[in-house]
Order: C-alpha cells, then structure tokens, then sequence
C-alpha cells in the first residue's frame, strides 16, 4: 500500500513515522521549510515506547501526483480548506482513499462532495503529540491509538490493507466495524471536555473542584449524549461511564488540547467541534447552555486573537489526552 501523508506535524509525524520505521511505502506532504529539515535531520520521534530517528520521503504540493492508495489526512479542521487543495492532485483518476484522523465530524461532508463518499474511509486517533521548533514529534504518554473503518461497516481490501501496515508497528489499532459510531462516541465525550475546560480556563481536577463544576461537566456531557442520541447513534452504557468518570476525576489532571492552544495563543478548533455541537442541539431542542456559553467565550478569543488583543504569555498549559 502507498501511503501519503498529509503533513509531518504531531499527529502525521508519528504515526507517518511509526509507519515508515517499519519499512510501509510512506510519503510525508510537507511544505519546503519542513523538507529541507526532515531531509537534513530524518523524522524525529521522542516516545515513551521508543525514540526514533527515520529517514523519510517527502513531497511538495507542487510535485503531487495520482501515485497512491491512501491518504492519511491529518491537518487542523481550520486548514481544511488548503488541505483538501493539497491532496487534489493524489485523489484524481484514481482508488486512492482519503483517511481523515482529525477531531469531529464536519469535514466529512467536506471531503465527501470533494472526493465522493466512496473514497472517504471514517477514521480517528487518540494521541498526545507536538511538534516542537527543532522539528521533533514529541509523543507525551503511552496512549497513541488508530481508530478506522469503513463508514457502513464493510471489510474492504483496502481497510485491511491499513490494518496490515499498522499491525507491523508499534502503534495500537482498531479496525472498526461501527467507525460512525465510535466517531460519535469520542466527539460526545471531547466535546464536553473542550467546551468545559475552555470555559473555565481549567483542567478537570480544578473544575470539579471549583463550585459547581462537576454538575456543569456532567450537564455538558448528557446534553452531548442526547444530541448523539437524536442523530442515531446513542452512546454505549460504558462509553458513557468512562466518559463520566473522567469528566469528573476529582484528581484529573488533563484537558482538552483545544484549551492548551487557546492557553498558547494558537488558533482553535471552535467552529469544528463546539460549533457544530451547538447547532445540532439547538436543532433538536436541547439543553444548550454550556455549548452556547463555551462557543461564545472561544468566539470572543478568536476576535481578540484576530486583532491582537492577547496577553504576551500563557503561564499554565495542562497537557492530556483527547
């Protein structure tokens, strides 16, 4: 299987490089600042299950052509637009599938009028990884999963062709046989996690901590429960438990990554995941309080981020899993 991968950031670079350590046909789409690097330094992994350094492919947008089978389309939901220029030229006159791990599910009306449905496999991750200046991917705890399948549930040649790259890696995965589901499973639970620690400038132990915080994270994650409810896919009895307890964890110590890029000054995927929320619970007539008040504070940063308003540092980011 030839593999392109958009990007060699935190999410790309790992699991791009997990993959091309263990000699899968990669290919990273990178922009020339980041080729020049990985070509003079390789890909550069730091991880608690093993550093690496990996020489790797590169191409730029430019030099794209229809030479894949699959892209791993990993960029931030507010680059979607430039991303899906990118991958174009891979997706045109061929079986090449596009892989998306990004958080939510608003781009898969995007990528499905682009490329067809057919040619969008339902896909996500669950990893804590940042790109540090240097240009090193750095892994920060043991969780690093890949959660994919076909959107309907189907075992295609090509799903178990990814499957089989992956099982040579250090990588955990699963190949679903409900990724809708699972996909609406995880966004229920991240987006009361973003919205609740974006809101209050928090991470859960300081939440539930704080006077009324547990009830709001619980408020948030059952009004996200039933909007998944009234779109067909109710979360299972133990995803909703887990979900709950770590909402709750009077000694949770992680939030969404959605809060450390607002704590950075960084763009944010508001739109994507809190947004979007908000608009299927006003649709169905749900409590939308906390969605509505999280939307409203992460507007209000975009606005003063937009005109420069933003303090000149951030003294805590809080690093955890989504």
């Amino acid at each position: 299987m030839r593999i392109l991968v958009l990007g060699a950031g935190g999410i790309g670079g790992y699991f791009g490089g997990r993959l091309a350590q263990s000699g899968a046909d990669v290919t990273f789409l990178v922009r020339p600042r980041r080729r020049e690097q990985l070509a003079r330094d390789g890909l550069v992994i730091e991880s608690p299950l093993g550093d690496a350094r990996v020489p790797v492919r590169t191409v730029t947008a430019e030099a794209v052509r229809p030479d894949y089978d699959l892209v791993l389309f990993t960029c931030k939901a507010y680059d979607l637009d430039s991303a899906l220029d990118a991958i174009a030229p891979a997706m045109e006159g061929t079986a090449c599938a596009v892989l998306p791990l990004l958080n939510g599910l608003a781009h898969f009306e995007r990528l499905d009028a682009r490329f067809g449905r057919a040619n969008v496999i339902g896909g996500t991750c669950q990893i804590n990884a940042t790109l540090r200046p240097d240009g090193t991917v750095v892994h920060g705890d043991p969780l690093q999963r890949v959660l994919f399948g076909e959107r309907g549930g189907a075992r295609t040649p090509r799903v178990e062709a990814f499957a089989a790259a992956l099982a040579a890696t250090k990588v955990d995965w699963v190949l679903s046989e409900d990724i809708d589901q699972d996909l609406w499973e995880k966004l229920v639970f991240l987006c009361a996690l973003a919205s609740c620690t974006c809101l209050f400038r928090a991470n859960v132990r300081e939440i539930v901590a704080a006077p009324g915080g547990k009830p709001a994270m619980e408020r948030a994650l059952a009004a996200n429960a039933e909007i998944a409810r009234r779109e067909g896919h109710a979360p299972r009895a133990p995803m909703l438990e887990s979900g709950r307890a770590r909402l709750t964890d009077p000694e949770g110590l992680w939030s969404a990554s959605m809060l450390r890029d607002l704590e950075a000054g960084n763009r944010v995927e508001g739109d994507h995941i809190v947004g979007w929320m908000l608009d299927r619970a006003r649709a169905h007539g749900i409590d939308d309080t906390i969605l509505s008040l999280a939307y409203t504070h992460l507007k209000a940063y975009e606005a003063r981020r937009a005109a420069g308003r933003l303090p000149g540092s951030f003294a805590r980011v809080t690093l955890g899993p989504d």
